[in-house]
């Protein structure tokens, strides 16, 4: 392997380090991001005006299911993940 060769290696493993240093500190940032108070109340305000429109979709075909639960993840990607229930059978779910 000549210099020239060598040379290439070394910038190529160079480049290599740091597009992972740059996904590294991208991670970061989207965590460090996500324990924002202000963005959490924001995916939680959104996670509630999905529940009552799927809710008033289901009632107006008179399913007797609800979206009776939210469950809201700071994970790696963040996720939020709705439960589902029966109207009656569920704390607080009534027919109206």
């Amino acid at each position: 392997m000549g210099f020239l060769d060598k040379t290439k290696e070394a910038m190529d493993s160079s480049s290599i380090l740091e597009k992972g240093k740059g996904l590294s500190d991208k991670v970061k940032d989207k965590v460090s991001a996500f324990d924002s108070d202000t963005l959490i109340a924001d995916a939680v305000m959104k996670a509630i005006e999905k529940q009552e429109k799927v809710n008033c979709i289901l009632q107006e075909r008179e399913v007797n299911y609800r979206i009776d639960g939210i469950e809201l993840s700071a994970g790696i990607p963040p996720t939020i993940t709705f439960t589902v229930g029966r109207v009656g059978e569920t704390l607080g779910l009534e027919e109206k």
